[in-house]
């Protein structure tokens, strides 16, 4: 929503100064300019981009768009389904523990915690390491290198749209010059025209180099940066467990590694430690009743 309203702003205060000065809206809106910039920008961010990028890029411009990060209830939700586990490693065996990190959708934890179990790749992540435990012959710092390079490949992968879209944006204003000068080229056709026609065509051309630096500093840079913002706090869940998890491996009791966990998050996102106290003892309830 704060994408919308602030573009909205933007864009408001732009063409409102220009009406202001005596301009004519309808000399802005040129389709054609528009179609040249926005297709050429579409063009090279395809070539410049796998599939893959491409349809993560969809998704991150939802979340930009939308302001969808993580909130309190992610973050409570990680550390709720970390206590349980742990709770499970230090007073179970090995086969009753293997079955919630084998098979997560059917487990009695992961089930109470459903926006944990929504997001796939945090769920494998979890797991994964858990069953590194279970084993029991990895030794605490080769846990931590491996967790270390897996979050830095996942935040590379997570962060693969908003590098597209820089890269995007960065391109713009050329792109905007290109379809001026194709505007310009049009315009010297009709030099034999009236002025008042010549001036029309002028202005629509000079509209591409005004939408080309629009379009790039004011909406798909902004945009990327959401972007960016957005996944990094994402990318922070797989922060905590790492956290947590060590914690464990090294000694402390769940509740105290816990707290290793929730130190990692951010002061203006952190729950308290009342309440994270509140919602693992109480076994993931109001995580399902708010899911």
């Amino acid at each position: 929503m704060g994408f919308i309203i602030g573009t909205i702003i933007a864009l408001g205060c732009i063409m409102g100064g220009f009406a202001g000065m005596g301009g004519h809206m309808a000399v802005i809106w040129q389709p054609m300019e528009f179609i040249i910039i926005g297709g050429s920008a579409l063009g090279t961010f395809i070539v410049a981009n796998p599939m893959m990028t491409i349809k993560d890029t969809g998704r991150a411009i939802i979340e930009g768009v939308k302001g969808a990060g993580p909130i309190e209830r992610d973050y409570l939700d990680v550390l709720g389904v970390l206590y349980s586990l742990m709770r499970e490693l230090r007073g179970k065996g090995r086969n009753e523990v293997e079955e919630h990190v084998d098979n997560p959708e059917e487990s009695s934890i992961f089930k109470s915690f459903p926006r944990v179990l929504l997001d796939k790749e945090l769920t494998h992540f979890i797991c994964d390491y858990c069953r590194l435990i279970i084993i029991g012959n990895a030794r605490t710092h080769e846990i931590e290198a491996l967790m270390d390079e897996e979050i830095q490949t996942v935040t590379r992968d997570k962060l693969k749209p908003y590098h597209g879209l820089l890269n995007v944006s960065d391109s713009l204003p050329a792109l905007g010059i290109v379809a001026a000068v194709l505007g310009v080229i049009h315009a010297m056709g009709a030099l034999d025209q009236s002025p008042e026609l010549l001036g029309h065509l002028i202005g629509a051309a000079l509209v591409g180099t005004f939408a080309g630096i629009f379009l790039s500093y004011g909406v798909v840079g902004p945009l990327a940066s959401k972007i960016k913002v957005l996944r990094e706090r994402r990318c922070r869940l797989y922060i905590i467990v790492k956290q947590t998890l060590l914690a464990f491996m090294n000694g402390a009791m769940p509740q105290i590694a816990l707290e290793h966990g929730r130190k990692t998050i951010s002061a203006h996102d952190r729950p308290s430690i009342d309440t994270v106290e509140n919602e693992t003892v109480s076994g993931g309830s109001q995580s399902a009743q708010a899911a």
